[in-house]
């Protein structure tokens, strides 16, 4: 059952209710034991925060900054903040040192919590161009701090603050005090179409956001959750902390890389991802089948048609399915789908919330096929994550991100820009008063920049309006869906599409070189590096001929006439993608502006 009590005395009252069971799993930095924490310890730890805070001089609605990938110093950190009223402002572990130093500035830090060395350098660099910045308090021991560093210090030394809870009575005077409307977090946008800038986030929105999801998410305290999107994003920030909310166990898997090992280890029953994780397990799932003999190729295709079937004709319709399908559909999950979850380490799976991108018709039907239970839908940081998303066990439509969650207005306005209203939307943006009055209605609901449509009761997204392009015939291109569609092939890594102002749809490629080498040393292609296999023609030729099947289902003027294979990825270091890892269209442009033009040459 729920426990949707104020963020500020939420762990303490979890420990009062489940004391020694396990609340945390997780690994010491560089660490591949796994450990655990109980709600007690989870408390007891909140607690000396809190405590050590106030010995800081940290002060009611004081802005701090969290600058880490996911560790359990980070929680402690975030729900030691809440319990003396103050307000957290997550960076993500990848920020670059001008993100920092914007995100510093702007929302006027003091105290800069860092993870490990990558971290930590960073930060001592800003250090002297951020005149707010007083300390840096480093949660990785072994990082090795600058000689002589006066400003900063170890979690542990730090933690020696509120040692014995010193300041207990004033802290839980504050815990009292804590009110609807401070705010929480402030959330800084990655930025795909401009400067980085802060969401305001209010205890009350969390309050309304759980209360909604209670109704409709069904997780609980059997479940273990495995933390793999950064904290610092708001979908993994409010499921996470939903989860919590119903004493669920989770599983903070530091290390992105690491996943997939770590959901070997630990089996967990629900995760939160984005679709480019189910792309690259549908991909690899399809790499076994092609490798295996004609009869296991037969065999598991037939196993995926029935899947198919079973799911999306019937159970997504809220159809019962015919009893010959459902007995053949069983005998399938209890032999080949039950072993492709086990490898996943999903075996004993509930479901998996996804979002943060378009998904792809083909991904979502085959995650239903072997019997993973994908949830999607749709949210922002500035709507506190969701805004409508699937219901388990109800039914459902492929390529609809689902129902609206209680309590969102949905409208759609000029353009079919999609706008929201009611408890769980941000109040603004942090000093942006012009900005403020540009992003609401007359009415006072939010324009998302999202166009989409509502048919039966359920959500479907048609793209970003800033991310339409038009050919210079006029036509309409939606980039991220094209994407979505080329995205699922083995053979290519990333993609950005090309089309604005052109006469016809182009692409940059980055190939999954791993496999594109493998095929080249199956099929006697020589090479000496990346940049030859990306100009080798017949490499050129097998994609072409892949990308042509995969778009059948295009308009002419959407599909992808000309590419180029680039033989190094899109990176942050470059700018060329976010911190979360979206395409920012307008830096891959300028950089591979050479390639875009050669591409239409007559």
């Amino acid at each position: 059952m729920q426990n949707n009590c104020h963020l500020s005395v939420l762990i303490h009252e979890q420990a009062k209710k489940y004391g020694e069971k396990t609340a945390l799993n997780y690994r010491d930095f560089g660490s591949l034991k796994w450990k655990t924490i109980s709600w007690n310890q989870f408390s007891e730890r909140v607690m000396q925060v809190s405590n050590a805070m106030l010995n800081l001089g940290i002060k009611v609605q004081e802005n701090i900054g969290v600058f880490s990938q996911n560790t359990v110093q980070y929680l402690f950190t975030d729900f030691g903040a809440f319990g003396i009223r103050a307000v957290t402002v997550p960076l993500y572990s990848t920020s670059s040192e001008q993100q920092i130093q914007h995100v510093v500035g702007d929302a006027e830090i003091r105290f800069l919590f860092v993870g490990e060395q990558e971290q930590y350098d960073k930060a001592h660099r800003v250090l002297p161009l951020c005149p707010t910045l007083e300390r840096i308090i480093v949660f990785d021991r072994s990082v090795r701090m600058v000689n002589g560093d006066p400003s900063s210090m170890y979690f542990d030394d730090f933690m020696l603050l509120g040692e014995n809870n010193p300041r207990q009575t004033e802290v839980e005077m504050l815990w009292k005090q804590a009110r609807w409307d401070d705010l929480a977090n402030i959330l800084y946008t990655s930025g795909t179409t401009g400067e980085s800038k802060g969401v305001m986030l209010s205890y009350g929105q969390y309050h309304a956001a759980f209360e909604a999801n209670d109704k409709c998410v069904p997780v609980g305290e059997k479940d273990r959750v495995m933390n793999f999107l950064p904290i610092t994003h708001i979908f993994e920030r409010g499921w996470l902390i939903l989860c919590l909310t119903e004493g669920a166990e989770i599983i903070v898997n530091t290390y992105p890389k690491e996943i997939q090992q770590s959901m070997r280890e630990m089996h967990p029953t629900c995760m939160c991802a984005v679709p480019r994780f189910w792309e690259k397990v549908y991909i690899g799932v399809n790499e076994k089948i092609e490798k295996a003999s004609a009869v296991q190729r037969k065999l598991f295709k037939r196993a995926l048609s029935v899947g198919r079937k079973y799911h999306a004709e019937y159970l997504s319709k809220g159809k019962r399915p015919p009893l010959s399908l459902k007995l053949e559909y069983e005998t399938f999950d209890k032999t080949l789908f039950s072993l492709v979850r086990k490898q996943l380490g999903l075996e004993n799976g509930n479901f998996f919330p996804t979002a943060g991108s378009y998904v792809s018709a083909e991904v979502e039907e085959f995650t239903h096929s072997v019997g993973i239970c994908m949830i999607v839908g749709y949210g922002l940081t500035e709507s506190l994550a969701t805004v409508s998303c699937d219901h388990k066990g109800e039914p459902y439509t492929i390529g609809s991100v689902g129902r609206p969650i209680e309590g969102i207005k949905i409208r759609i306005g000029e353009n079919d820009e999609i706008l929201l209203k009611g408890p769980t939307i941000t109040q603004g943006y942090y000093k942006r008063d012009a900005l403020n009055a540009q992003s609401f209605t007359e009415d006072g609901f939010f324009k998302t920049g999202d166009a989409g449509y509502v048919q039966n009761g359920e959500l479907f997204l048609k793209e970003r309006i800033k991310e339409l392009f038009k050919t210079s015939n006029g036509k309409y291109i939606a980039p991220q869906m094209i994407e979505s569609k080329l995205l699922v092939d083995k053979f290519i890594e990333q993609l950005a599409v090309i089309a604005d102002q052109r006469k016809f749809v182009s692409a940059l490629i980055v190939p999954a070189f791993e496999v594109l080498e493998e095929y080249a040393k199956d099929n006697g292609i020589s090479y000496r590096n990346h940049e030859d296999l990306c100009k080798n023609e017949a490499i050129i030729q097998m994609i072409a001929s892949r990308i042509e099947t995969l778009q059948q289902q295009l308009a002419s003027y959407e599909q992808i006439k000309r590419f180029v294979l680039l033989p190094k990825p899109f990176t942050m270091e470059s700018g060329e993608l976010t911190n979360t890892l979206k395409i920012k269209r307008a830096v891959l442009n300028k950089n591979y502006a050479e390639q875009i033009e050669e591409m239409y040459k007559e």
